[in-house]
Parts: C-alpha cells; sequence; structure tokens
C-alpha cells in the first residue's frame, strides 16, 4: 500500500518508522509543518521525523497552510496513494485533500472519541482524573475530529501518571493501531461506525494563568493539574517571592485546620502542604534559577520550616 504520512510532533516518530520499515507499505512522502525557531538563541532546529524522512531518502513537504498550497496538492494527487495518514499534523485538511487517496485519509486521535475532540486530548483526560482514555483511528472529515470510527483502544490510567507517560504509552500502541486499520479497510474488512456526535466533548485550550497553583482547591485536583500539565506547561507557586515549579506531587487525606498553602509537615518524603480539602506531598520541584530536586533537599537549603506559607501568583 502506499502512503503520504501527516506528522509534526515526535509523538509520531514510532508510528512513522513502523510503516518505512514494513514490506506491506511505500511511504511516499512525509507532510510536516514548517520549523519553528527554538527557545533559546530563536535558532531553527529541524524536526526530528523530518531528518528521519531526508535520511531515508522519503520527499517531505512543509506546508504554511496545506489547504492554500496548490503545489503541493497536485504533487499528492500525482503518487496515487491508497492513504493518507494524519497523526498531530497540526494543520486542517480541506476536503479536495482529503479525497486524494484512494481508500480515504485516516487521522489518529488520542482519545476515547467522541470524548476529548480537538488539539489536547491528554492533557485534558489527565487534568479532569480519567480513569481511562485510549486512541481512535477515523476516517477524517472537515468537521473537527468527528469522522467515522475505525478502530479503537483503551489505555488505563492511575492516578500518577502524567502527560509525557501517557504520550510513550500512545506513542508505542499507535503503530499496530493505524496498522489494523489500513488493512482492514483495504481488505474490506473493517467497516467504520459512525459517532455519537451528542456525546461529543471538546478539548480547551491551556492559558497562562493555568499554570498558577491554587492552594483552596482540593488536592486531588491540583494534583491531577500537576501531572497533566509536567514539563509541558509545568504549575508553580511562590515561596519568598521567587518562583518554584512543582514537577511531582501525591494526594494526601488530611484533616488538619491549616491555612491554604501553609505548609503542616516536612520530612524524606517530601513537604506536606495544606489545601482547600486534604493535602498535598510536594515529592520534587525545580526552584527559580534552579535544577530539578527533590522536594526535601531543596527545603533543605531554603530552610523551610512548618508554618511556612506557599504563595499565590
Amino acid at each position: 500500500m502506499k502512503i503520504v504520512f501527516f506528522a509534526t510532533p515526535d509523538i509520531a516518530i514510532e508510528s512513522f518508522e513502523y510503516f518505512i520499515k514494513s514490506k506491506d507499505y511505500e511511504v511516499c512522502a512525509l507532510v510536516t509543518q514548517p520549523p519553528k525557531p527554538s527557545n533559546r538563541g530563536k535558532k531553527i532546529v529541524e524536526r526530528e521525523i523530518k531528518t528521519i524522512a531526508l535520511e531515508n531518502s522519503i520527499d517531505v513537504f512543509e506546508p504554511q497552510k496545506i489547504s492554500k498550497e496548490p503545489e503541493i496538492i497536485e504533487k499528492l494527487k500525482q503518487y496515487g496513494c491508497d492513504f493518507f495518514i494524519t497523526f498531530a499534523f497540526g494543520q486542517i485538511l480541506s476536503q479536495e485533500v482529503i479525497d486524494i487517496p484512494k481508500y480515504g485519509t485516516i487521522n489518529l486521535h488520542a482519545s476515547l472519541l467522541p470524548l476529548y475532540r480537538g488539539a489536547n486530548p491528554i492533557c485534558e483526560a489527565i487534568l479532569n482524573g480519567e480513569k481511562k482514555t485510549g486512541i481512535t483511528t477515523m476516517k477524517t472529515a472537515l468537521e473537527l475530529d468527528a469522522g467515522d470510527i475505525c478502530l479503537q483502544k483503551e489505555i488505563d490510567l492511575d492516578e500518577e501518571i502524567n502527560t509525557p507517560e501517557l504520550m510513550q504509552k500512545i506513542s508505542n500502541m499507535s503503530p499496530k493501531v493505524l496498522d489494523e486499520t489500513l488493512k482492514g479497510l483495504y481488505s474490506g474488512k473493517l467497516t467504520p461506525r459512525k459517532q455519537e456526535h451528542n456525546k461529543a466533548t471538546f478539548t480547551k485550550k491551556i492559558k497562562k494563568e493555568d499554570k498558577n497553583i491554587d492552594w483552596e482547591q482540593c488536592a486531588k485536583k491540583i494534583h491531577d493539574k500537576i501531572r497533566a500539565m509536567h514539563t509541558i506547561n509545568t504549575n508553580h507557586t511562590k515561596f519568598n517571592s521567587k518562583l518554584v515549579k512543582i514537577l511531582k506531587t501525591k494526594p494526601i487525606k488530611c484533616s488538619q485546620g491549616k491555612k491554604c498553602g501553609e505548609v503542616i509537615s516536612i520530612d524524606k518524603n517530601g513537604i506536606c502542604v495544606c489545601c482547600g480539602e486534604d493535602a498535598l506531598l510536594l515529592v520534587s520541584v525545580k526552584p527559580e534559577g534552579k535544577g530539578e530536586m527533590s522536594a526535601y533537599n531543596w527545603s533543605l537549603g531554603a530552610k523551610i520550616k512548618t508554618g511556612d506559607i506557599f504563595e499565590q501568583c
């Protein structure tokens, strides 16, 4: 089967490499977002998925907006593909592009559709404390993540998993699900089914102010927020007027009548902080101007003591 792969972030690399190595497929091209300047020094850094494509002599296209670039669309038509695969590509395809491949355009979405349609399904599932999520392959449609479902695979979520860890799980299981989808559609053994659109939910864009920890919230809600935004949009608080990024936590049942944000206790397990309901054990942190460290080691250097208050940002 001849395919074109549309993808940008690293989560899609494992699937891309799977199709390159498979004898059942010919990867004709990669369509990816143009490179952007890095945070430090504004130097242009090529995406790893593009480097992999070039190393394997695969054509690469980097449209600013694929639906507005007729020359690229014409080149895609010339491949005579059976499928297009989109996996976190980051642009909306026009109907003209969707209709190019013989058997259709297949999108892999990181949720159990129709739940969590939109650009942020991994983070939001953890943010909402979900016990399970998954991945869905679907026939791409113009309406956002509303196409017919091909296959779904569930992923159980424990209370410790964070966004990078869930992204890795999704990356690992995606190649097989995409492979099953394409072969099922190609052979006619797989029949896509309509989504229950009345049950659809949509993800929200994370705002800058969402990074701030509100100690008046319950400990479980703060914990879910910290693991959801871990290393992506890391949460922070203030101590002695300096920012402290909170990287790992654990909710603790607590009925002590302390102020929200007040340090209840400190031991080698971490710093226990009172919340609106229960308490939160800070396990690892990144203080302003320093690297990641255990909360306990930080408490020794910062001379944190019981009764101290973490401030709202």
